[in-house]
């Protein structure tokens, strides 16, 4: 198979089984911090395979580089929390649509922290992703589903988690040369040490749909989906990888849809579409009304 093609489907199979996280961590019946909490041990154990199969646990590591995963390990535990807590707030769809607010984060902090230069048509489009987050604001369902949920929560969860990913983002750029693998191994194991002494260890998960459900975040939303997202980076170009990345919104829409009947409505469809309309216009330097914007690789 030729290698940009075998690069779209190992991305396309990555970004199909992250769109459906969702449907596992309510599946699982147990809050935010027991879900993050088993599918870093779970993911730990996958990863740790990987990484043994591989060779990488005899890959020395600076204590400068050590530190920046560990750091990472503590913000990409609080994005998982945070999300997972959304999901019940806002619904799967919505938080997943907020959440793609992350690009936009990640451009604020290379311009702060990097030196990188925003160009009008990056602002432009940054304009257009907070309309699509009002839009959803604004769209507060009534359903009974929402009854004791507090949905402006939910998308204060959404916004600060993908806060969170960019921050877990930032750091990894400073990992350069070290495998990804590796990186995502140390983060479970921050995971793990951070959240044991949070766990329901008196009620633990019972029955065998809550295990299986945790089993595969684990195993399958973390060891699996980090082999075929970062064998497909190695094989495709930035704005492709960009291009597959849209899959996850669009999937976690659908399977809110097909799992819990939660159908988004008219304002909260053309908020998300406007969030993930504005994320591919930055990536791929797409002109807003005349404005030039240049091709972004900040993803």
């Amino acid at each position: 198979m030729d290698k940009t093609l075998r690069g779209a489907a190992e991305m396309s199979a990555a970004m199909t089984i992250l769109g459906t996280i969702g449907l596992f961590v309510i599946l699982s019946g147990q809050g935010a911090i027991d879900v993050v909490f088993w599918r870093c041990a779970f993911g730990a154990l996958a990863l740790l395979v990987i990484c043994a199969s591989q060779g990488l646990l005899r890959r020395q590591l600076t204590l400068k580089k050590l530190g920046l995963a560990v750091l990472g390990g503590i913000a990409i535990v609080v994005n998982w929390a945070m999300l997972f807590s959304a999901y019940s707030e806002a619904s799967i769809g919505v938080a997943t649509a907020v959440y793609n607010t992350q690009p936009f984060i990640l451009v604020g902090f290379g311009v702060l922290f990097l030196g990188e230069r925003v160009t009008m048509g990056k602002l432009s489009w940054l304009g257009v992703a907070f309309v699509g987050v009002l839009l959803i604001i604004q769209a507060k369902p009534e359903s009974a589903d929402y009854a004791n949920a507090n949905y402006a929560v939910g998308i204060g969860l959404a916004l600060a988690a993908a806060f969170f990913w960019a921050v877990a983002a930032l750091l990894t750029k400073k990992l350069t040369g070290t495998p990804p693998q590796l990186i995502a191994l140390i983060q479970v194991c921050v995971g793990i040490l951070m959240l044991a002494p949070f766990v329901s260890w008196n009620a633990l998960p019972s029955g065998s749909t809550a295990w299986g459900a945790l089993f595969t975040l684990g195993v399958v939303h973390t060891g699996i989906m980090y082999i075929l997202m970062y064998g497909a980076v190695q094989k495709l170009p930035t704005y492709l990888q960009g291009a597959f990345s849209f899959i996850y919104p669009v999937v976690a829409i659908f399977v809110d849809y097909a799992a819990f009947g939660h159908q988004l409505q008219p304002l909260q469809l053309l908020g998300a579409g406007a969030i993930i309309l504005a994320a591919m216009g930055m990536t791929f330097g797409w002109r807003l009304v005349g404005v030039k914007a240049t091709a972004s690789t900040s993803q």
